[in-house]
């Protein structure tokens, strides 16, 4: 059975628009799902940069449209999932990132941590931050 937001009906007036800035959206999600795939650091900073831009004008789009009352149900449905891929691609991010913190701090443990001396005041590491092999 057909996914109902893919199938295209005739498009009124202001939807061109809406359906170009969304295409490009999906578009730069898909591009940001292979590059954090393969890992590629270049390639996931391009794609993020492109993807936030196509979801600026998305947003502006959409929301000069829903104003008038204009947005389409399949497409509103599209930029919902879309909106869902974000939040979904954010967070497998977030809970990489936390699982290289705590690799890095096992690995790399650091040395004297800041602790409050009897006065009350924090305590002053006496290296400058600076790792040395």
């Amino acid at each position: 059975m057909p996914d109902p937001a893919m199938t295209r009906e005739p498009l009124a007036a202001g939807e061109p628009v809406l359906e170009d800035t969304l295409a490009a959206v999906e578009s730069q999600l898909g591009a940001l799902g292979s590059a954090l795939r393969a890992r590629d650091a270049d390639a996931i900073d391009r794609h993020a940069a492109e993807l936030h831009r196509a979801m600026a004008s998305a947003v502006e789009h959409f929301s000069r449209a829903a104003r008038s009352g204009a947005v389409p149900p399949a497409l509103r449905h599209r930029l919902a999932r879309a909106s869902g891929q974000v939040a979904a691609q954010r967070e497998s991010l977030a809970r990489a990132t936390a699982a290289l913190d705590r690799a890095i701090d096992v690995l790399l443990p650091r040395e004297n941590l800041a602790v409050y001396a009897a006065s009350g005041s924090a305590e002053r590491s006496n290296t400058s931050g600076v790792l040395r092999a």
